[in-house]
């Protein structure tokens, strides 16, 4: 079967002369409900010009999302809090180990094309487990990034890294997952994305025998993002040890509108 998915556009730059996307990196744990207030604010305050675009890499103590087409079947066991998401998806997982990547971006500037904005996630993920030498792969029906494991069977796959957006007024929420060096057992309390199928399960670069740095896949992430959707700039919050992901918003309400 042709996948073509394979075959659309990806690449979503601002248009020349666009002041570049904010980076912010925090560095302990963030509540899911902070954060997904935090990104509520920002979203809002990008679509009325008044703040950047942000891309925030941030990780959550041990959780599970539901997204806008979960099925209540898919909680198997209710292991860690569960919080209601306004993202796109099923049921997913999010915990230490686990680089979250919540991107907002503005569509009205870099285009009205959500499958293309979710193409391009999809290939940043692809060409950043490249450079670990890892080959992710997107599926014609199921979505995220997926490694082949041939030494687990026939047809085996696992998925590497998750998907769900929100787009509102034209900016992007919520944005993907990669599973780094998180507790596998964890996803056993739900079914993951929906998928039920025994070929397919979870994987990490860990668990791929590729140990690395949550640093250096940020390192990564950031070099990988710009081809795609152009240059960032670092958001600088105070020091290093007072950030906060409330500061991401107080901080932008003096950004001037453009």
């Amino acid at each position: 079967m042709v996948n073509a998915r394979n075959t659309l556009v990806i690449g979503l730059a601002a248009p020349a002369g666009s002041p570049p996307a904010e980076w912010y990196v925090s560095d302990s744990p963030v509540a899911y409900d902070e954060a997904v207030a935090t990104m509520e604010r920002r979203a809002a305050e990008i679509a009325a010009g008044q703040a950047s675009e942000l891309v925030w890499l941030l990780e959550h103590p041990p959780l599970y999302t539901a997204g806008t087409s979960a099925n209540p079947a898919d909680m198997i066991e209710a292991r860690f809090p569960v919080h209601e998401s306004g993202r796109g998806g099923q049921m997913t997982y999010h915990g230490p180990g686990q680089r979250v990547a919540y991107v907002m971006l503005d569509l009205k500037r870099r285009g009205l094309d959500i499958r293309r904005f979710v193409a391009t996630l999809e290939e940043w993920i692809i060409r950043s487990l490249a450079a670990l030498n890892v080959r992710g792969e997107r599926r014609e029906d199921r979505i995220g990034v997926w490694v082949r494991r041939p030494e687990k069977g026939e047809d085996r796959e696992d998925k590497i890294a998750a998907i769900g957006i929100r787009v509102k007024q034209w900016v992007t929420l919520h944005g993907m997952a990669l599973n780094v060096d998180p507790d596998l057992s964890h996803f056993s309390g739900i079914v993951p994305c929906g998928v039920s199928d025994q070929r397919f399960a979870v994987t990490s670069l860990s668990d791929l025998g590729k140990p690395v740095s949550m640093a250096e896949v940020d390192m990564i992430l950031r070099r990988e993002f710009a081809p795609l959707f152009g240059q960032t700039t670092d958001q600088i919050v105070g020091s290093t040890e007072n950030r906060s992901p409330s500061a991401l918003s107080k901080r932008s309400a003096s950004v001037p509108s453009r």
